[in-house]
């Protein structure tokens, strides 16, 4: 029988904050906490799994269906590209570089030299308030909106009518090139916009990240010769590496769409997956029930794949960070993430207690296919395998 791994992400599902949260500014973080006593949060699904059985959750079902865990970050930051190198079995000692000034003069300097541009901004930004506020400008004179956030991450925001998107595109891949070592930052990401003021940012955003600094758990499945498929931005956050398959989406829905119509196909390995509205359409913007009402809306559509899952699936969801749309800060939030793995071949209700690393996952992963690895974390492969 044919192998399959469903790993979903929910961006930026953070449980709560992790012991060195004050160290990020996060004290109190709490994303989960902050939707689930809205009107709009209803997750059965999920709350038949086990998510509200994790360690300081709370509000457990009796009999969870699936085994449960919650995941410390190891890695020294609480952005998306660590968090998903951690999750394929890389942990960052080193945090990724940001710029809450902006970013030093000789770095724009060359990237205008090299870009032919002129920048306007520098500065960490709101993405829907930047071109509010430098979006006129840049209609008028052609300059890119160049601005960064709390992440380690170069962003340029440009007008789809005064800078079309392969244009913007080559730009994002010159910075790219332009931003190692010293300024090696996580992503440099494509921001375009259209429209008249207040203008709105349209669905042709691309991210072009850092490359892993060693193997991960799609390069141990590619090379293994399983299929390792990309949902989301799940590629464009690994730089391509390590995929068969690629399927970018427009939004949560599309991915899940995605996802069920994967779960019938034949194939042999790891379908990974990012959804990315938890992160950038509600995290964000501080939109408490917005968020709320994008995680019932993904507890609707896993109601729909559980029955297109087959006897050696493993379905696994977890997150890659916080971002509580409750506290005053619109960045990313330095929390604890939930772990659940579902499946015929997982016991029911194994509490895993709290995990050390998120690279336990992609250990666990690696164990379920046989793969030898060099993964930092530890599986729990035997820990909830049915004999």
């Amino acid at each position: 029988m044919k192998k399959r791994v469903f790993l979903i992400v929910l961006d930026s599902l953070g449980i709560g904050e992790l012991p060195d949260a004050a160290d990020f500014g996060d004290v109190g973080s709490n994303t989960l906490g902050s939707i689930r006593s809205h009107p709009n949060f209803h997750c059965p699904h999920l709350a038949s799994l086990g998510l509200y059985n994790i360690e300081s959750v709370g509000g457990g079902v009796p009999h969870p269906m699936a085994s449960f865990a919650r995941m410390r970050e190891a890695s020294l930051g609480k952005d998306t590209t660590i968090g998903h190198f951690e999750i394929a079995g890389l942990i960052s000692q080193k945090p990724l570089p940001t710029y809450p000034q902006g970013f030093p003069p000789e770095v724009i300097r060359e990237f205008e030299r090299i870009s032919g541009y002129r920048t306007i901004c520098n500065l960490p930004y709101s993405g829907t308030e930047v071109i509010k506020d430098y979006g006129k400008r840049h209609l008028e004179t052609g300059e890119l909106i160049v601005y960064t956030s709390a992440d380690s991450v170069f962003q340029i925001a440009a007008h789809e009518d005064k800078v079309p998107l392969e244009e913007l595109y080559r730009v994002c891949r010159i910075a790219r090139e332009l931003l190692t070592g010293e300024h090696g930052v996580g992503r440099v990401i494509a921001r375009p916009f259209a429209g008249a003021y207040p203008f709105y940012r349209t669905a042709g955003r691309h991210d072009y990240s850092i490359q892993p600094p060693g193997k991960t758990l799609p390069d141990w499945m590619r090379e293994k010769g399983f299929a390792s498929i990309s949902v989301g931005k799940i590629y464009d956050i690994f730089a391509g590496r390590g995929f068969t398959e690629c399927y970018r989406t427009a939004n949560n829905t599309e991915g899940m769409d995605r996802v069920k119509m994967l779960a019938q196909k034949d194939f042999s390995g790891l379908c990974f997956v990012n959804l990315v509205d938890f992160d950038m359409v509600y995290g964000h913007r501080n939109d408490v029930g917005g968020y709320a009402a994008a995680l019932s809306a993904f507890d609707s559509q896993l109601g729909g794949l559980f029955p297109l899952l087959r006897k050696d699936d493993l379905l696994i969801i977890t997150a890659d960070h916080g971002c509580d749309p409750a506290t005053p800060s619109t960045d990313h939030s330095r929390e604890y993430t939930p772990l659940i793995v579902y499946g015929e071949k997982v016991k029911a209700g194994v509490d895993l207690k709290t995990r050390e690393s998120f690279a336990d996952i992609a250990a666990t992963v690696a164990d379920y296919f046989g793969i030898a690895h060099t993964f930092a974390g530890k599986s729990f492969w035997n820990d909830i395998r049915k004999d």
